[in-house]
């Protein structure tokens, strides 16, 4: 199983998510780094663990209020031999271009962040091998263009069953969401269960429920998942 460790990021500062209340998340305290500069959490994390990839979440991007460039620039220079993940809010193929311009990146396209199927289409197209599909959930249901949802002939290899409102809330994964997404992506498609992991029972679970991958923040601070765990978790 793959661990993707993700680093959040708002006004410059890694922060921690919880619930989805982005307009409340607080700078980020972890024994992985001194302070809640992203690039040294992300020089933590490899101290921990030799993680290929790692996500990156531009929440000023998401929510429209420009974007962290300069930092996702410092990170690939400081962590060069890791791939990210960034989800920056992309909605346009333009945007989306400019990004991929960067190399070692993939585009995360949240289904939050587009307007339409069609639209989520082109952006699949301008790079099928760089990019990554979110699929994300909160407390009400499915975040985006339903049609997206119901078309997983169009998602890139890698897909992400993104849960908002477990996020950090310690209840555990939405194993039931996980489950839906895998059977609906097929043997074709990399599952990642995202939101509320909490430990490696549950990455068991998501594993049992046919995800590929885990994402995983709070539980790597928290120190509820140690650098043991990882190796065991990436045996699965």
């Amino acid at each position: 199983m793959k661990v993707i460790p993700v680093i959040d990021v708002r006004g410059g500062v890694a922060v921690a998510a919880r619930l989805g209340d982005r307009a409340n998340y607080k700078p980020l305290s972890t024994p992985l780094a001194s302070g809640s500069d992203p690039v040294a959490i992300a020089r933590g994390l490899l101290e921990l663990f030799p993680f290929e990839t790692i996500y990156v979440a531009d929440l000023d991007a998401i929510e429209g209020r420009g974007g962290n460039g300069e930092l996702i620039d410092r990170l690939r220079e400081a962590v060069p031999g890791v791939k990210l993940w960034i989800d920056s809010g992309m909605a346009s193929v333009k945007a989306a271009g400019k990004l991929l311009e960067r190399s070692k990146v993939c585009v995360v396209v949240g289904s939050e962040s587009v307007t339409s199927l069609r639209a989520a289409e082109s952006l699949f197209r301008l790079a099928p091998n760089h990019s990554v599909i979110s699929l994300d959930l909160d407390g009400e249901g499915f975040i985006g263009p339903y049609e997206l949802l119901t078309s997983p002939q169009v998602w890139p290899r890698s897909v992400i069953a993104m849960s908002i409102a477990c996020v950090g809330s310690g209840d555990g994964p939405a194993l039931e969401y996980v489950r839906d997404i895998c059977k609906l992506g097929g043997q074709q498609r990399h599952v990642y269960a995202a939101g509320g992991i909490r430990d490696v029972a549950d990455c068991e679970a998501a594993c049992e429920a046919g995800a590929y991958g885990v994402l995983i923040a709070t539980a790597l601070h928290s120190e509820k998942i140690k650098a043991d765990d990882l190796g065991v978790i990436a045996g699965l």
